[in-house]
C-alpha cells in the first residue's frame, strides 16, 4: 500500500504544484521557498543532538511553543529544527522563536524528499504535533534509527473512521511510533485500534490547557480594550478563527442582537489570511463601519467591526473582549482552540461541530462555561442573553477559567515522555 501511495503522490506532483500556485493568488507566500518542500535548502552547521519538531500550521506551532521552550531549557546543548507546511505557520514560528530555532518547510511525504531533508539536519529524534502522521515520514525516520514521538496526540471518531478505510497504509505508521503522548483515553483507544502499541501509549492530557498569559500581554490587551471601549459603554464580542460560511452567520447574529443592544462591538478574526480582504468587504457590504487591525492607527469613533487581519495576535484580541465565539464549529471543521478564551475568563459559544476538541468542550459544557448554538438565530439569542446578564457573564467566564486551571499539568507529563529520546 505504501508503494502505491508513493507512486500516486509522485504522479500527483503537477496537481500539487498547481494548487500551490492557485493558493498563491490570494496568499503570495505559497509561491515562495518551493525547494524546501522537496528537502532542498541550505542548513547551518547544527549542533548535536538536533531535535526536529513538526507543527503543521499556526495552531500547532503555538501549542508546540511551551514544549520547545521546556526542551531548550533541559537541553541547552541541542539545536532545534521546527517545520511547518503553511506560510502562516512559518510566520508564527519566526515570531515565537526568531533565530533560536532553524525553520524550514516540511518536505513532501516522498522518500527522496524526506531523505534529502534528513541528510541535511540529521536529527536525534522527531516530535510530531497532534495528528500529522504521514505514511513515508515515519518509516523513513525509523529506517535510519530516528525515534518518532507523537506529542499532544488526538484522534477524533471521524478521523479514526477515515484512517480505518486505509488501514493497510496507516497501521504501520502507528506501529512504528516510539512513543505517543495522547490527550485523552478515548484518543488512545482509537489509536491503539489502528496499530499503536499499548506500551508506547501515554495519556498525558492536552497541553493547550497549560497556557500562561504574560503580564506584558495583559497590559497590551487592556490598552486595546480601552481603545475600543473609550466611552466605557461597548460590549465587545470576538468571533475567532472563522471559516467560510461562518462569517455570514456571525454578521447576521450581530445585526439581530444590535437591534436591542446597539452598544455591541464585533472583533471578527478569520482563520486564514487569504480571506482577510474578503471578510472586510463582506462587513462593509453589510453597512458596518469596519476597521482593519493591520491599519495600526487608533480605531476611529463610530467603528462597529474590527477585522483581525494580523498574525499571532489572537490571544491579545481575546484579552480585549467580553464574549467569545470560537469558529470552525458552525461548519464541519471540528472546532478550534477553546482554551485561549477560557484562560481570559470569557463566556464561550460555539457551533455543534467540536470533534477536534471533544474533551475540552465536554468539560466546559459541564461547568456551564460554554453554550452550543446551531445557527445565527440561536447565536443572536445567546448574545442578547449575555448582554442582559452581567452576573451570568461573570459566572460563565469564571467557570471557563476554572476548567483551564484545573486541567493544567499536561506539559510536564509530555516532557517526561519525550525526554528519554532527546539525549
Amino acid at each position: 500500500m505504501r508503494w502505491l501511495y508513493t507512486l500516486v503522490f509522485y504522479l500527483a506532483l503537477p496537481v500539487i504544484m498547481a494548487r500551490l500556485l492557485w493558493r498563491a493568488l490570494k496568499a503570495p507566500a505559497y509561491a515562495r521557498r518551493w525547494s524546501e518542500r522537496f528537502g532542498i535548502f541550505h542548513a547551518p552547521a547544527l549542533r548535536k543532538p538536533t531535535i526536529w519538531v513538526h507543527a503543521v500550521s499556526v495552531g500547532e506551532s503555538i501549542a508546540a511553543a511551551p514544549m520547545v521552550r521546556a526542551l531548550m531549557n533541559r537541553h541547552p546543548e541541542a539545536d532545534f529544527v521546527v517545520t511547518t507546511t503553511t506560510p502562516t505557520g512559518s510566520e508564527q514560528v519566526r515570531k515565537l522563536f526568531g533565530e533560536r530555532v532553524f525553520h524550514v518547510y516540511a518536505p513532501y511525504d516522498l522518500p527522496t524528499c524526506i531523505a534529502s531533508f534528513l541528510k541535511r539536519i540529521q536529527p536525534k529524534c522527531l516530535i510530531v504535533m497532534e495528528t500529522e502522521l504521514w505514511p513515508n515520514m515515519v518509516p523513513q525516520c525509523r529506517k535510519r534509527g530516528i525515534p518518532v514521538i507523537l506529542a499532544n496526540g488526538r484522534l477524533s471518531e471521524k478521523s479514526a473512521r477515515g484512517y480505518g478505510k486505509i488501514d493497510r497504509l496507516i497501521r504501520p505508521v502507528f506501529q512504528q511510533l516510539s512513543a505517543a503522548a495522547i490527550q485523552h483515553e478515548d484518543d488512545a483507544a482509537r489509536m491503539q485500534s489502528l496499530g499503536l502499541r499499548a506500551e508506547a501509549s501515554h495519556v498525558t492530557g492536552n497541553i493547550k490547557f497549560d497556557l500562561d498569559i504574560p503580564q506584558a500581554l495583559r497590559e497590551r490587551a487592556a490598552a486595546l480594550r480601552d481603545e475600543i471601549n473609550a466611552e466605557r459603554q461597548r460590549l465587545i464580542w470576538i468571533a475567532a478563527s472563522t471559516h467560510r460560511g461562518e462569517d455570514e452567520q456571525v454578521l447576521a447574529a450581530f445585526e439581530r442582537a444590535r437591534r436591542d443592544v446597539p452598544e455591541l462591538f464585533l472583533v471578527l478574526v478569520p482563520r486564514h489570511p487569504e480571506r482577510f480582504t474578503d471578510v472586510v468587504q463582506l462587513c462593509e457590504l453589510r453597512g458596518y463601519q469596519t476597521r482593519r487591525r493591520s491599519a495600526g492607527s487608533p480605531i476611529p469613533a463610530g467603528t462597529q467591526v474590527l477585522v483581525g487581519d494580523t498574525m499571532g495576535e489572537l490571544l491579545l484580541l481575546f484579552g480585549a473582549a467580553d464574549l467569545a465565539f470560537v469558529g470552525g464549529s458552525l461548519v464541519p471543521v471540528g472546532g478550534h482552540n477553546l482554551m485561549e478564551p477560557a484562560a481570559w475568563s470569557l463566556p464561550l459559544v460555539t457551533g455543534p461541530h467540536l470533534f477536534n476538541f471533544a474533551e475540552a468542550s465536554r468539560l466546559l459544557l459541564a461547568a456551564g462555561a460554554m453554550t452550543i448554538t446551531e445557527n445565527d438565530q440561536a447565536l443572536a439569542q445567546w448574545l442578547l442573553r449575555m448582554a442582559r446578564d452581567e452576573q451570568g457573564r461573570k459566572r460563565a467566564g469564571d467557570s471557563a477559567q476554572a476548567v483551564a486551571k484545573a486541567n493544567r499539568g499536561a506539559l510536564e507529563r509530555l516532557i517526561e515522555v519525550i525526554e528519554p529520546y532527546c539525549s
